[in-house]
């Protein structure tokens, strides 16, 4: 994997869509952690408000699996009913909705990572670039992640 400069998060994100599925979901969690749990997005003036919470417990009320599952079918082009439901979310409450699942991960409400789950090297390596930038990059980093090319 390439080394890139601090300042390209949207490079790391396009390194992030380059590995799996579950390697993506954990290291979003990993991430969430290293992040002291602040990854919680701003409302800024002018922007709606955190909608997210109504689609939050749809999933919560779900099957661990059938969370996974859900949480898999977000990272990558699908047609669900959840999937549909996020899609009309603004930018700003999708981030809002993936720091709840983060939360409900964290509380176990939301299906955890496996505790002997192992990152592929290449995740590794990109999480370990990721900790090395500063929180601000990282926040930019979450966000070309998981609203680029979804």
């Amino acid at each position: 994997m390439p080394q890139y400069t601090q300042s390209s998060p949207a490079q790391f994100a396009e390194l992030f869509r380059n590995i799996s599925i579950d390697n993506q979901l954990a290291l979003l969690w990993y991430l969430y952690i290293k992040m002291g749990g602040s990854a919680r997005p701003e409302n800024p003036e002018g922007t709606a408000p955190d909608t997210s919470e109504g689609l939050f417990n749809k999933v919560k009320e779900k099957s661990h699996e059938e969370q996974l599952q859900i949480m898999r079918d977000l990272l990558k082009p699908s047609s669900t009913d959840i999937r549909r439901e996020y899609d009309s979310l603004s930018n700003n409450t999708k981030l809002a909705f993936w720091y709840r699942l983060a939360q409900g991960m964290e509380n176990t409400t939301i299906v955890p990572v496996p505790s002997d789950y192992q990152l592929s090297a290449q995740a590794k390596e990109l999480l370990s670039m990721l900790e090395s930038i500063d929180f601000e990059l990282q926040y930019t980093f979450l966000r070309d992640a998981l609203l680029a090319g979804y």
